[in-house]
């Protein structure tokens, strides 16, 4: 059974909608938000909760384990990077933290979903739409997303707390 050509609609909207998002990313990029230390935890503690839940109620089976702590361990240095890539400020009079996305952050990002398109193109033109072939993919993108939250998030925080406490020795 041959496969029928992809509709090219079915693959602009996902592009229309990235470019989308970067587009106003972009537009947001140089603008500050607050960085709360306290709640850097949330997002990969939530992220891990529901991971956990998830291959609790449905395990990877066979070498898709090894794929998926393969993803983990990958998406540990990248996230790292990423919130590295993250500007952190100290406002010197507040001791308020802020945070702002570097170009470099925007194109890492573009970089991940483009990477993402084009395996999700080969493993379907090699007929890997299998419901298993799905549920293996899922696991593992899961698994890279929570390395990759987890250390952007653990990078600022010790960025940030090492910001604030050279603000606060050079106060008078």
């Amino acid at each position: 059974m041959e496969h029928e050509p992809q509709n090219w609609v079915s693959t602009l909207i996902p592009v229309l909608v990235v470019a989308l998002v970067m587009l106003l990313r972009l537009r947001r990029i140089n603008r500050a938000s607050r960085l709360r230390l306290e709640r850097l935890w949330m997002l990969p503690a939530f992220y891990a909760l529901a991971v956990g839940t998830i291959f609790w109620s449905h395990p990877p089976h066979g070498t898709t384990w090894f794929y998926v702590l393969a993803a983990f361990l990958i998406g540990l240095p990248l996230g790292w990077y990423r919130g590295n890539l993250m500007r952190i400020s100290v406002d010197p009079e507040t001791h308020a933290l802020s945070q702002s996305a570097s170009p470099a952050a925007i194109l890492f990002i573009l970089a991940l979903v483009a990477v993402r398109f084009v395996g999700r193109s080969l493993a379907l033109a090699n007929g890997g739409s299998s419901p298993d072939a799905i549920f293996a993919l899922t696991d593992i993108l899961m698994a890279f997303a929570l390395g990759f939250l987890a250390m952007q998030r653990l990078e600022m925080g010790l960025r940030a707390r090492a910001l604030l406490a050279q603000v606060r020795e050079q106060r008078p």
